[in-house]
């Protein structure tokens, strides 16, 4: 009997703090509106910031085209299609720009949101993309052949081949030309390098040269599908910003007639002269407050119609996708499953041009028509060879690049001209030595290589950490099976703060350097420190799969508080059901000194309501017991508000709307409460 007057006692306590909640929702969740338009006004900011860089494009003359213009960029791919004869010097300093007018375009769609991308767009910066990526590559081309016909003039005095190594920080080109012809030289390492082939006796004593193009960028894998809003989303959303304005305007007119017929009905009863002065006044002041009400209106209707567009944007970074890529070659590499690291390795077998000629102080160089060839090895018709004896796969050494890291050894994928897509046969032997970072491998046929590492290799986490450092400034912590990754946030922009291997400190050329959100994600990612899922990541990675509304709600009101409270993993989130999140919580402004055991708060969150619980990361078994002397609450705004100081609770609604925003995009790009 006491046991149940207990429990009878308990459910009645529920029940009315649940009646509290529900009474007092309509205010939080209101409040919490007020908070959480920082949202739009960040996007509207960045919107701005868009049409600010174009107009500082424009006023700075430099000479270089914007490449949003296509007209801009049409004229200067033609111009640069005129020059002729460039050395590789020449076309190594060209192509700072060409990269740079690359870049740009990919951040123009990365960073436009869905719904401010039209589909012209989009396939006008694509096409100038591919445009700029093919002739950067026909330009080295052609810088391959010049340097090729000067071969015999650039010859080594003891190997009487030609050797040349040209490096810059995009590019490194080895280029190796058989002038001899000696059956016995089938050994070939560029000087000071580890870089080199093992070349079979029918290539040592044929007109050939060697060329290794090693770009740090990847031209070769094909640009990844740009995700756009619904045209009939969008068209609503324009319609219904349209009619409203409309509505709005309408009112606010027929409002100034009525008043304006007030207005006169009551100056009738005045004398003429002071009439027209106090009539004149009147009107004035009344129509300029009522056109201030109607900006005001027209405003706040925007920011709300902003509002809802950046949630659904939101939400739609945490959509996964319903069914698996299918892949229907054997062999292909699954670009959702894996990532090419370090660049591309252009490796190009070429038939060897002309030699210049001295005569009577002049050079004579015979110039095909048709350029730069390809030597076809091994050739199509092999009938009269044995062929796996004459032509032997080719032995490659190459050096893996110091700014990539690589947590498994990587493999070797090599592109498929045909079919469009990295594959992994043809390729044999491969050899990684960690300590030197060299890859060697035998290759079928030449080609471009790259080399490959799953995406996903540091997913899940093992655990995470989100902590304020100063105003507007945080610290986040992600721990993985290999590394412990730390991260900057303040106002706008992101920073790499460090980066453990086996709990010792790593240094990344990415150190301290500030970038945006959107830029900072892709550094991360070409340096192989991918802790972005992406829609399809959940079929590579066993996930603690939560609602994407519950998680959009939960980061969007973590990067609120994010000025004055830390939040932590919590072991209790992969036993709760997916359509809640359980974390940790404690207050900590940023001038506090380090605690050794902090006393964190676990909270559990459902997208409509938050509570205590009253177990700890110690506790033997999950319970959703409410916490004693605690309540629930419509948000974690006012979760945290019931055990926080007035100075924590003053940072929160002091916090920057652009460091919010900065803040949430880096917890939904990493997804740290589904994939920990």
């Amino acid at each position: 009997m006491e046991r149940l007057e207990i429990q009878r006692a308990e459910k009645e306590k529920l029940q009315k703090l649940e009646a509290k909640d529900l009474e007092r929702r309509n205010g939080e969740l209101e409040e919490l509106y007020l908070l959480e338009a920082c949202f739009p006004e960040a996007e509207k900011l960045k919107r701005d910031s868009r049409l600010l860089s174009q107009w500082k494009h424009y006023i700075q003359c430099d000479g270089s085209p914007d490449p949003s213009i296509s007209q801009e960029i049409n004229t200067f791919i033609s111009l640069w299609k005129e020059e002729t004869n460039e050395t590789f010097e020449a076309v190594t300093a060209k192509s700072k720009l060409v990269l740079n007018l690359i870049e740009k375009l990919k951040l123009i769609l990365l960073e436009t949101p869905s719904y401010d991308l039209q589909e012209k767009n989009i396939i006008q910066y694509q096409g100038s993309i591919l445009e700029l990526q093919e002739l950067l590559h026909l330009k080295f081309n052609i810088a391959t052949e010049i340097l090729l016909r000067q071969a015999s003039t650039l010859a080594d005095l003891d190997s009487g081949n030609m050797e040349k190594v040209i490096r810059d920080e995009n590019v490194t080109v080895y280029v190796w030309a058989n002038l001899k012809k000696n059956p016995r030289y089938r050994s070939i390492r560029f000087s000071e390098t580890q870089t080199g082939f093992e070349i079979p006796r029918i290539l040592a004593t044929s007109d050939i040269a060697l060329r290794l193009l090693h770009t740090r960028y990847d031209h070769v894998t094909p640009l990844g599908p740009v995700p756009t809003a619904s045209q009939e989303h969008t068209s609503a959303v324009t319609y219904f910003g349209k009619d409203e304005v409309k509505s709005v305007e309408a009112a606010v007119s027929k409002d100034l007639q009525e008043e304006y017929k007030e207005q006169e009905n009551e100056s009738n009863s005045v004398h003429e002269e002071e009439t027209k002065v106090d009539e004149q006044g009147g009107i004035e002041g009344q129509t300029s407050s009522v056109q201030e009400e109607s900006e005001a209106t027209k405003y706040e209707l925007e920011m709300k119609l902003l509002s809802e567009t950046v949630s659904a944007a939101q939400l739609l970074l945490l959509e996964n996708a319903s069914e698996k890529p299918y892949f229907f070659e054997e062999n292909e590499v699954d670009l959702c499953q894996f990532t090419a690291l370090g660049g591309v390795h252009h490796l190009d077998i070429l038939e060897l041009p002309p030699q210049c000629k001295p005569r009577k102080g002049w050079m004579i160089v015979e110039i095909l028509k048709e350029g730069l060839q390809k030597y076809t090895y091994p050739p199509e018709t092999a009938e009269d060879f044995e062929t796996e004896n004459t032509f032997p796969p080719i032995e490659v050494m190459l050096e893996v690049h110091e700014n990539v890291l690589f947590f498994e050894n990587p493999m070797v994928a090599r592109w498929d001209a045909e079919g469009k897509h990295w594959k992994t046969d043809g390729i044999s032997n491969v050899s990684y030595k960690s300590e030197d970072r060299l890859i060697t491998f035998s290759l079928d046929t030449f080609g471009p290589v790259t080399l490959i590492q799953d995406a996903h290799v540091n997913m899940p986490y093992q655990s995470w950490e989100l902590r304020p450092l100063d105003v507007n400034k945080v610290l986040l912590t992600v721990t993985t099976v290999f590394t412990e990754i730390q991260i900057q946030i303040k106002e706008n922009l992101c920073m790499l703060a460090s980066i453990k291997l086996n709990n010792q400190k790593h240094s990344s050329i990415l150190e301290e350097k500030w970038m945006t959100p959107v830029s900072f994600i892709i550094a991360l990612k070409e340096a192989g420190l991918n802790i972005f899922p992406t829609g399809h990541s959940h079929f590579y990675v066993v996930i603690n799969y939560k609602l994407p509304l519950v998680e959009v709600k939960a980061y969007r009101q973590m990067a609120l508080l994010s000025s004055a409270f830390a939040f932590g993993w919590s072991k209790w989130n992969t036993v709760c059901n997916s359509d809640k999140v359980v974390f940790q919580v404690r207050e900590h402004l940023p001038k506090e000194e380090p605690i050794q055991n902090p006393n964190w708060t676990l909270l559990m969150f459902n997208g409509d309501r938050a509570q205590s619980l009253k177990i700890n990361e110690s506790s033997d078994a999950f319970s959703e017991a409410l916490k004693e002397e605690t309540e629930f609450h419509s948000t974690l705004y006012h979760m945290v508000k019931d055990f926080a100081s007035k100075e924590a609770m003053k940072k929160v609604r002091c916090s920057s709307c652009q460091f919010v925003d900065s803040v949430c995009h880096m917890l939904l790009s990493t997804r740290l409460l589904s994939y920990s």
